[in-house]
């Protein structure tokens, strides 16, 4: 059993997106390890020590106004500067009290923007999965329109990294660097990484019990759940539906956001309304209703960091249409999904197109597809062999660690 020091400025299992991540990351960790978690307590939520029993958590009160305006939020991290803080000065004092800790890993958040706590405590340091930064093709940017200022802020990244030293040391000098995919591996290019792995910031506790497809007659259901958002693709979707007339196709999308007014507009401008259902929000209850009900996934997202959607789709046996890049790129396999590439609007939703049909013309390439996810998915992103592979990590760092340490010297 590994003594971890975790850290994630959000930990929140009834929440979304990072604070979700890192409650998944701690509490499979947990099952394991000796975990001392740092964190905050965003206000009105449940306290992550309530959600997390097994664990000691040391939970600050996010500081006041930090929780509005959720997507500058979400960007911005401005609670990140007094976490950093109260954490560093924590580990100091818990050092000094002569606590020990085996390791420390950093889970979120996943964007590179943020310097570690614990560097420099001479304890082995993991640092993610980290991702983001992946830029538009140039070809897709055009067709964007504006965005948030705040969104922006993105563009300088890249620079931060290579200006920040402090940053810039978090990361040459944690001993251990996750990536969600393997362009992370391009966006730290410059660095001098010790070691780097490539992991999903997320994964399944299990995998749903097989949907028999085999039987299927008639219309052909087609299923995209995600944020509407102009990178996640719906859009492009609903571009490729007019060249398919001729097909007995329903598209089903499942999600909310600032698009919908766009995509509404769109199916009624192409005639749409009989062959697509924008069902908005649904709850994961709701959502798993939808992929039991779907012969294909296609989620053409060109700038999607993590994986997480396309791990449920293969959890649920889908063949997938993706592009091939960031996390669904990653994620998946010629074996199980279509990957496309993203050039631009034209093309990329003329590819839809011509990738659906060749799933729906052709059942049993749908059955082998979706074959090929389930296993491909159980190989991959269960959580049970994620923490097997972390543990191998820990292993070799603490081992690396314990090298370093003259023999009968205190550890640090």
């Amino acid at each position: 059993m590994v003594s971890l020091l975790l850290l994630a400025p959000v930990c929140n299992g009834d929440d979304v997106g990072e604070a979700w991540v890192a409650y998944q990351w701690a509490k499979h960790l947990g099952e394991r390890h000796d975990v001392t978690l740092l964190t905050y307590h965003r206000r009105g939520a449940r306290p992550a020590a309530d959600q997390l029993p097994g664990l000691r958590v040391i939970e600050w009160i996010e500081p006041p106004l930090v929780g509005r305006a959720e997507r500058l939020n979400a960007m911005l991290k401005p609670g990140y500067v007094p976490y950093y803080i109260k954490a560093r000065r924590w580990i100091r004092e818990a050092i000094s009290r002569g606590e020990h800790f085996d390791v420390a890993h950093q889970v979120v958040p996943v964007a590179m923007r943020y310097p570690s706590p614990a560097l420099g405590f001479g304890i082995p340091l993991v640092m993610g999965p980290v991702g983001g930064g992946l830029s538009s093709p140039p070809g897709l940017a055009a067709d964007e329109g504006s965005t948030p200022w705040y969104m922006n802020l993105r563009r300088f990244d890249r620079a931060r990294m290579r200006l920040d030293p402090l940053l810039r040391r978090t990361y040459e000098q944690a001993d251990c660097v996750l990536g969600i995919a393997e362009y992370v591996r391009d966006l730290l290019e410059g660095l001098d990484l010790r070691r780097f792995e490539v992991m999903s910031e997320t994964g399944l506790d299990s995998i749903p019990d097989p949907v028999d497809r085999t039987g299927r007659k008639g219309t052909v259901r087609l299923l995209y759940v995600g944020r509407l958002i102009r990178t996640k693709g719906a859009r492009d979707i609903l571009r490729a539906m007019p060249q398919l007339a001729d097909l007995d196709l329903h598209l089903d999308i499942v999600g909310e956001g600032p698009e919908r007014a766009a995509c509404a507009a769109l199916i009624a401008e192409l005639g749409l309304t009989a062959r697509v259902t924008l069902h908005g929000w649904k709850s994961k209850e709701e959502v798993a209703r939808f992929y039991r009900d779907a012969d294909v996934f296609v989620f053409p997202s060109y700038r999607e960091p993590g994986g997480n959607v396309a791990l449920e789709a293969m959890g649920y046996g889908l063949p997938l249409i993706v592009v091939d890049r960031g996390g669904p790129g990653s994620a998946t396999n010629d074996d199980c999904a279509i990957r496309l590439r993203a050039v631009t609007p034209d093309l990329l939703s003329q590819d839809v197109a011509d990738a659906i049909r060749k799933l729906t013309v052709d059942p049993d390439l749908r059955q082998v597809m979706g074959l090929a996810a389930r296993r491909h998915v159980g190989a991959t992103a269960l959580w049970g062999a994620k923490i097997d592979r972390i543990d191998a990590i820990y292993r070799d760092l603490i081992a690396a660690s314990d090298r370093t340490v003259p023999t009968g010297a205190p550890r640090p």
